[in-house]
């Protein structure tokens, strides 16, 4: 089968002039562990930029005071946990925050546990709304893959090569293209394989690649910021194609912009973040 390059005409709707915070997408982010209080920043962060109306940040009550003083426009709120990393009895507090969301971005800095892959599995079988599960969130599913297929809503998987592997994934062809479809179509999911050449992949078999980007993205905190993006979009009511395309695009964009002005060894997330309202606004129409 052939596949799509995503187009350097993608576009983003012009705003209604009567939108309100609510109408711009309600997001829940469940993440954070104690040596990991970057990712659920960055991926906040990245959401906001991308236009979410209202972020909700649950971590681990032993971060939260961290996290809490460096989102100034999320929402942060905390969890029960064990060691710094959240545990089950975190989940009723979860559902019930899962009901005022329009999405749920699992997994940033989240760590891992026998208790968190309990948490994470009930999560997936329980959600009602579209998930972006990322980072130690796939870690989860990868032991217990057979989830997956028990999902009650849209899920959105965005690996990077080993753990997309972990997942069950085969790139023993090199074809990354076939292998993410073939994922995709077999779970019934959204997967978003980052990498040289982003593949987004969906159930119904069609597949874009990517080609804005550069090495100097090659940096831990890079696939938060996308996955804050990813579920940003979604959010707001754009169709899944349609969202995850413009993330992954838009994501690779900021990344060529940003290198551009401070070189590629020099390149952080963050500078993904700074660099976002440029490139949105560059394809709103």
């Amino acid at each position: 089968m052939t596949h799509q390059t995503i187009p350097n005409t993608i576009s983003l709707p012009t705003r209604s002039r009567d939108m309100h915070k609510g109408g711009a997408g309600k997001l829940l982010l469940i993440g954070g562990a104690v040596g990991y209080t970057g990712a659920p920043v960055l991926a906040a962060k990245a959401a906001l930029r991308t236009g979410a109306g209202m972020v909700s940040v649950g971590v681990p009550t032993d971060i939260y005071p961290i996290v809490a003083g460096h989102l100034l426009e999320a929402m942060p709120f905390p969890l029960s946990c064990t060691d710094g990393k959240l545990n089950q009895a975190a989940l009723p507090l979860i559902l019930e925050r899962l009901t005022n969301a329009d999405v749920l971005l699992l997994g940033p800095g989240l760590g891992q546990s026998e208790e968190l892959d309990t948490l994470v599995l009930a999560l997936i079988r329980q959600a009602k709304i579209p998930m972006v599960l990322d980072a130690d969130g796939l870690n989860a599913l990868s032991r217990h893959i057979h989830v997956l297929d028990e999902a009650q809503a849209p899920i959105i998987l965005t690996p990077h090569l080993v753990e997309f592997t972990r997942l069950g994934g085969d790139l023993a062809t090199g074809d990354h293209v076939e292998a993410a479809r073939g994922f995709a179509t077999r779970h019934s999911c959204t997967l978003v394989l980052k990498g040289p050449g982003t593949v987004s992949a969906f159930s119904d078999g069609s597949a874009y690649v990517n080609q804005t980007g550069n090495p100097g993205m090659a940096v831990g905190g890079s696939g938060d910021v996308l996955a804050g993006m990813i579920a940003a979009l979604i959010g707001q009511g754009l169709g899944l194609e349609q969202a995850v395309t413009t993330a992954v695009w838009a994501h690779g964009r900021a990344g060529d912009l940003a290198a551009n002005r401070l070189g590629e060894y020099s390149l952080l997330p963050s500078d993904l973040i700074d660099t976002l309202p440029e490139v949105l606004v560059s394809i709103t129409r």
